[in-house]
C-alpha cells in the first residue's frame, strides 16, 4: 500500500520534486532518472513492482516533472545530494540506488560521496564515459533544445532510442506520432541535463563502489551501445551483468523483464545472500 504520495510532490530540499511510493519501514530504494526524463516518464511502468515491499524514493532533476528549471548549470554533484536528501526527508537511512542512463552517474555519485548508507547499486543503459560519439549527440541535443527545435531534436533521437526492430515496425504514419509525442514531451531542462554528458566520465566512481552491484545493458540500444555499458560493468569490482534486447528505452520496450531483474537482484541482496560475484568485473 502506498505511503505519501502517488504523485510527485514538491520537496522541502530546495525545489526538488519528490516522488515516494511504498511501504513505510520497507527497504529503501532510490530513483536516478536519466536526462530529459523524470521519475514518472523512465520509472512509472515499474514503481508499483519496485514499492510493492519498499520504500521508493526519487526526484526530479531542474527542468523535469515538478522541479522549475534551473538558473546555472547542473552539476552530478547536486542531483546526488538532493536525491539523498529526499531519502533523509523520508527517513531512509540506508538504501539501494536504481540508476538509468544519466542516472547511473548520478547513482554512482550517491555511492561514491555517501559509500556507508548504500546498500546496492543497480545500472541500466548506462555509459561508464562519454566517448566522442555521444559526447556530439548530447552536445547537439542541448543546443537544440536551447534553440527551441523539438521536432529536429525528436527525430535525432528517435533512430537512436528505439531498438532497430521497434523503430522498423512503425509504419510512416506511426512513426510521424512517434516523433510528434517525443517533440511533445521534451521537458524545459532536457537540454541542461543533457549537458552534464559530454566529457562526463564516472569510472573513479565506479571504481569505489563496495556493494552488490548489477549492470543492466540494454543490447539494442543505438544511443549507448552496448560496448559503453560494458565498462560500467568493467569499472565496478565484482558487478554482475544482465542483458535486455531493448533499445534506449526499457520501459517503454520491455518494462516487466526490467523490473524482474531488477526486483530480482534486490530481494537477493536484502535477504543477505547478495554478495558480489562474477570475474573481470561481470558476471553473464
Amino acid at each position: 500500500m502506498s505511503h505519501a504520495h502517488a504523485q510527485a510532490t514538491a520537496a522541502t530540499t530546495a525545489t526538488y520534486a519528490r516522488t515516494v511510493r511504498g511501504r513505510r519501514g520497507g527497504p529503501g530504494l532510490l530513483l536516478a532518472h536519466g536526462g530529459g526524463g523524470s521519475v514518472e516518464s523512465n520509472f512509472g511502468p515499474l514503481l508499483d513492482g519496485l514499492a510493492a515491499r519498499r520504500t521508493v524514493v526519487g526526484v526530479d532533476y531542474p527542468g523535469s516533472g515538478g522541479t522549475p528549471r534551473a538558473d546555472r548549470p547542473l552539476t552530478l554533484d547536486e542531483l546526488a545530494d538532493e536525491l539523498v536528501a529526499a531519502a533523509d526527508a523520508e527517513g531512509l537511512e540506508r538504501f539501494a540506488v536504481l540508476g538509468y542512463s544519466l542516472g547511473g552517474h548520478v547513482a554512482a555519485r550517491v555511492a561514491a560521496r555517501h559509500p556507508e548508507r548504500v546498500t546496492a547499486l543497480v545500472l541500466t543503459a548506462t555509459f561508464a564515459r562519454a566517448d566522442n560519439r555521444l559526447s556530439l549527440v548530447t552536445s547537439l541535443w542541448s543546443e537544440l533544445a536551447a534553440r527551441g527545435e523539438a521536432e529536429l531534436l525528436a527525430k535525432v533521437l528517435v533512430p537512436l532510442a528505439l531498438s532497430p526492430e521497434a523503430l522498423e515496425a512503425l509504419t510512416p504514419e506511426q512513426l510521424a506520432e512517434t516523433v510528434a509525442a517525443t517533440a511533445a514531451s521534451f521537458p524545459p531542462g532536457g537540454g541542461d541535463q543533457a549537458a552534464l554528458v559530454p566529457g562526463a566520465d564516472a569510472r573513479p566512481d565506479l571504481a569505489s563502489v563496495d556493494v552488490p552491484a548489477l549492470v543492466i545493458a540494454t543490447t539494442r540500444d543505438r544511443l549507448v551501445p552496448e560496448p559503453r555499458q560494458r565498462e560500467v560493468a568493467d569499472s565496478i569490482p565484482g558487478a554482475r551483468w544482465a542483458e535486455l534486447p531493448t533499445g534506449h528505452l526499457p520501459f517503454a520496450e520491455s518494462p516487466a523483464a526490467w523490473e524482474a531483474l531488477i526486483t530480482g537482484f534486490l530481494a537477493e541482496v536484502e535477504a543477505g545472500e547478495g554478495g558480489v560475484t562474477g570475474a573481470g568485473g561481470a558476471e553473464r
